[in-house]
């Protein structure tokens, strides 16, 4: 099982109760499309609270925050 939190605009694609069933082999790409974010609204992702890429692979217990780009000024 996985514990995904979406941010800011993202944060409609939260799963139910925060949590996604885990695949072996799974990475941050297949949550994404797993989640059904487009993959262009996702800036920024953090695996166990550290920076993680697209094909970072996962593991059973993994935290992952799914952050958009951020505008502001």
């Amino acid at each position: 099982m996985l514990e995904v939190k979406c941010f800011a605009t993202l944060h409609e694609y939260t799963p139910d109760q925060g949590k996604l069933e885990f695949t072996p082999g799974m990475t941050v790409q297949e949550v994404i499309k797993r989640l059904n974010i487009p993959l262009e609204e996702v800036k920024v992702v953090f695996v166990n609270g550290g920076h993680a890429s697209l094909d970072t692979p996962l593991q059973d217990g993994d935290r992952i925050g799914i952050f958009p780009a951020v505008g502001g000024g």
